[in-house]
């Protein structure tokens, strides 16, 4: 599997210089090359990759910043994606002092289409956070919808490879009026951007999410996706009001029944398969959220629980047989330990069966 930092491998760099030299013919594109794959650049990883493909355009191109932004601009259409992230983050390193700002504002905004801008904007908001909030709020009216989900994506106070917005963590209120103003939002992709924004607050702030929700809930099916999508830390946590919020009830006439696992002992890179029984005896289809909990043993010879998704319907009165199975593959995201290990259905938040199994080791 290629890794994102393997993106950046001579061929592309090599392109890059060509593409910008059709509009700067001046730029020594040997110059360019020898400069971003200069000593250190096989230790950097990715962020790190665009920094210094970065630090070598700004020695290669004009010393004006207005004008190398009109040459980038040239160059962006042919420059779109992930691995072009050095475009926008050309306006973070050169960009920032106060004399500049509103060329990097409008710029963040040109860019974004091609390769986001959702990283680069961020120390303007911790630098300009009033004036910056401003130009993200005007971002939210734009036609085009990389603009407006840049609005919600680069204020996320969380945004995964970004840097943490502490004030933000701390009172997240002044970006509530994008959110706002994005809640009906015909895109998807913009839509997605708010619901994970909001999940991110949800982390700090689960009251403050929830009054959210109650209040745009019912209001548009583009709303309603957004908010179920944005509760989604919350309902795994078993949050009585998100749970609610979704017709999840505490269930007292459904019941959990013939927990059984293939096997009480797998190992490492197997997959365990398990089969319950859920008994509804309400006299009506009830809405379940059926959740498993896995407690993965760890190094210190502590359980720590991990939950996931099983299913999210109606069930029909009566018997209902579920079968399904948690691999134990080797992932990069999670380090397995051998040792007793537990498995337990949770029906609407609430903790129900549980068996035990043991892992063994390598």
């Amino acid at each position: 599997m290629e890794l994102l930092k393997d993106k950046y491998s001579p061929a592309l760099i090599d392109r890059t210089g060509d593409q910008l030299h059709q509009f700067y013919p001046q730029l020594q594109t040997q110059q360019f090359r020898e400069l971003v794959f200069a000593e250190g650049w096989e230790a950097l990883e990715f962020k790190a990759r665009i920094r210094r493909i970065t630090e070598s355009l700004t020695q290669v191109l004009p010393a004006d910043y207005e004008e190398a932004l009109h040459i980038l601009e040239q160059a962006a259409p042919q420059m779109r994606g992930v691995e072009y992230l050095f475009v926008p983050d050309f306006i973070e390193v050169n960009g920032t002092a106060p004399d500049k700002y509103e060329l990097s504002m409008k710029y963040l905004a040109v860019f974004t289409p091609y390769s986001s801008s959702e990283f680069a904007v961020r120390p303007f908001i911790q630098r300009y956070p009033l004036k910056t909030m401003k130009h993200m709020m005007e971002w939210t009216e734009s036609g085009d919808e990389h603009i407006r989900r840049l609005a919600s994506e680069g204020s996320r106070p969380r945004l995964p490879w970004g840097a943490k917005l502490g004030e933000f963590i701390v009172d997240p209120t002044p970006v509530l009026p994008i959110l706002h103003a994005l809640r009906q939002d015909e895109s998807l992709y913009v839509r997605k951007s708010v619901a994970n924004h909001l999940n991110d607050i949800s982390k700090d702030h689960p009251n403050l999410v929830l009054d959210l929700t109650k209040t745009w809930y019912g209001q548009h099916p583009h709303t309603d996706w957004i908010i179920r999508h944005a509760s989604r830390s919350l309902l795994k946590k078993g949050h009585p009001a998100a749970l609610s919020l979704f017709g999840y009830h505490k269930q007292e006439a459904v019941h959990i029944e013939n927990l059984k696992l293939d096997r009480d002992q797998i190992a490492t890179g197997e997959d365990l398969h398990f089969s319950f029984d859920v008994v509804n005896t309400s006299g009506e289809p009830q809405m379940l959220r059926l959740e498993y909990e896995i407690g993965y043993m760890k190094a210190n010879g502590k359980q720590a629980p991990k939950r996931f998704k099983c299913s999210d319907k109606m069930y029909a009165e009566g018997r209902s047989k579920v079968a399904t199975k948690q691999s134990f593959k080797l992932i990069t995201t999670r380090k397995y330990h051998a040792g007793l290990h537990t498995l337990t259905i949770i029906v609407n938040g609430q903790e129900t069966e549980t068996a035990s199994f043991v892992l063994e080791a390598d």
